[in-house]
């Protein structure tokens, strides 16, 4: 941003203090009113036409623009990519316990990587990986929606999910 004798445009439409629209004035005659109100002209929108310029308190914009900055930062939520691995030969179970923890990720609203690995000659048979993230997609339909379809990973297949009250929120 620039302020004050730093502005270059010769005529710039200018905002008071108060946020009252001041009009569009010539560089000099807006840099005299930022001057009777003991204030600086600080240009705010430099692509529009005529360029946008507002008299403020410099330190004081500055610390409003950097505490709103704070607050949009704090009110975002980091969405992780949690992973859980199993192999093909795993038991129903085992499974149950691995899909009731994948349902917690979804509900605190992370996506999930399901990764299914082969074993020394389990490589000869992929159907198997397929078969079982088929299923297990299955009995996490009715939260989960698929988001990255299976890819072989070396002896990793794998696929991402996403809750779907979250697609659903999207969606609309």
């Amino acid at each position: 941003m620039r302020i004050n004798g730093a502005i270059s445009a010769p005529e710039l439409r200018v905002i008071g203090p108060d946020g009252s629209q001041i009009g569009i004035l010539s560089r000099a005659e807006a840099l005299l009113e930022a001057e009777r109100a003991e204030l600086d002209l600080v240009e705010i929108s430099p692509e529009a036409h005529p360029p946008v310029a507002r008299i403020v308190d410099w330190g004081k914009y500055l610390y409003q623009k950097t505490k709103e900055q704070q607050r949009s930062r704090k009110n975002t939520k980091t969405i992780e990519i949690k992973q859980m691995r199993m192999g093909l030969k795993i038991g129903a179970h085992d499974l149950d316990i691995k899909l009731r923890k994948i349902r917690e990720f979804l509900e605190e609203g992370h996506r999930v990587k399901i990764m299914a690995f082969y074993r020394g000659r389990e490589m000869a048979h992929p159907e198997l990986g397929y078969q079982l993230l088929d299923k297990i997609v299955e009995k996490l339909q009715d939260v989960a929606v698929v988001e990255q379809r299976p890819i072989m990973a070396g002896k990793n297949l794998g696929i991402v999910v996403r809750s779907s009250v979250n697609a659903k929120a999207q969606n609309t």
